[in-house]
């Protein structure tokens, strides 16, 4: 069934808006162009330092801080310019979160800009983990889906859709957004994927963007997306990105890898899936006061990233708490969630997680 939040009732969210970057012609390739993934542990060595390889992808990624909170992951030999989608993971413990500023290329290489924010919003240096994935064409065999979009001044700056489909992006009430994602959904029409939201702003300033509902209406994927002031916890206008991804990995590719999962606590079913051993194969469960873990079996392979984003109503939002154990080849992520105040506090969420194989 369609989402109704209730500051939404009585909404039409069938508004087309603007689309941009719809696949020009039909393309048999199942994975992404060009991605990198890369886990900043440290984030305060200078420009421009090798990051953990055990936890990043794209030979030779590199990083450095640049001024309180604000650190640049530089991609070497993939760049596009401001092309793709973004997504960003605080990994604190103590409700630190993080954002994206922009990204761009230098040369042959692509530059994600990184903001990090203690609760209420001033700058901290926060460790996170980054991804960058950029697709085009329309996914004619193979499993899944996936589709992206950049929402930027209230309308979708740029979008993907690997089923040749619309994305759209209305703003429906003060900070809260109707998203389609048309055609990727499953064939069945059930609750099926997962869904992971970042906060943009191209003058650091800090915001915070969830998943506020999501659902189907047919095979369309249908999110609202909610975005904050740190500072006050109000509903705020923001820039975001957003993507959705079934049966594939949160940076659309597939096969490889060949070791990826997801999982969203508020349902069941195929929103909890794992390749290579399918549908309910991830558990979850409370760890302490606001905090949760996450258990991926046999996903741990060689590189690999994981990303949370929180659902529900108000400000609260989540982390990963800090970075995910391997136990024997299982992949074992602890999420933290926080009130406003950066004080423990329950909440539903999306978890990702995928190797490089």
């Amino acid at each position: 069934m369609l989402p109704r939040p209730r500051q939404v009732v009585a909404v039409v969210v069938a508004v087309l808006a603007a689309l941009l970057l719809v696949p020009v012609s039909p393309a048999a390739a199942a994975t992404a162009d060009r991605f990198g993934f890369a886990l900043v542990d440290n984030p305060t060595v200078p420009l421009w330092t090798a990051l953990n390889p055990a936890y990043s992808y794209g030979p030779g990624a590199t990083g450095g801080r640049v001024a309180p909170g604000r650190f640049l992951v530089r991609f070497p030999g993939v760049g596009t310019g401001a092309r793709g989608n973004v997504h960003v993971t605080a990994v604190a413990a103590d409700g630190r979160f993080c954002e994206t500023v922009r990204w761009y290329s230098s040369g042959l290489d692509e530059i994600v800009d990184v903001q990090c924010f203690k609760p209420g919003g001033g700058p901290a240096d926060t460790p996170f983990t980054v991804l960058w994935t950029v697709s085009s064409g329309i996914l004619l065999g193979g499993p899944g889906a996936y589709a992206s979009v950049q929402v930027v001044s209230n309308a979708v700056a740029q979008s993907y859709n690997s089923a040749g489909g619309a994305v759209t992006a209305t703003p429906v009430g003060i900070g809260i957004y109707a998203l389609r994602f048309t055609g990727v959904g499953d064939p069945s029409g059930v609750l099926a994927g997962n869904v992971q939201v970042t906060a943009g702003q191209p003058n650091a300033q800090p915001r915070r963007c969830k998943i506020l509902r999501w659902g189907t209406s047919g095979t369309d994927v249908i999110v609202y997306v909610t975005c904050h002031d740190p500072a006050t916890g109000a509903a705020l206008n923001s820039d975001f990105t957003a993507s959705f991804h079934r049966e594939r990995s949160v940076y659309a590719s597939f096969g490889p890898p060949k070791y990826f999962g997801y999982l969203s606590t508020p349902f069941g079913g195929p929103t909890n899936y794992s390749y290579p051993l399918g549908v309910g194969a991830n558990g979850f469960g409370p760890s302490g006061p606001g905090t949760y873990t996450v258990k991926f079996p046999l996903l741990h392979e060689k590189e690999t990233t994981a990303h949370v984003t929180a659902i529900g109503d108000g400000p609260v939002y989540c982390t990963i708490q800090k970075v995910w154990a391997r136990v024997g080849s299982d992949a074992v992520v602890p999420v933290a969630c926080f009130a406003n105040s950066g004080a423990p506090e329950k909440s539903e969420f999306s978890v990702t997680f995928s190797s490089s194989v």
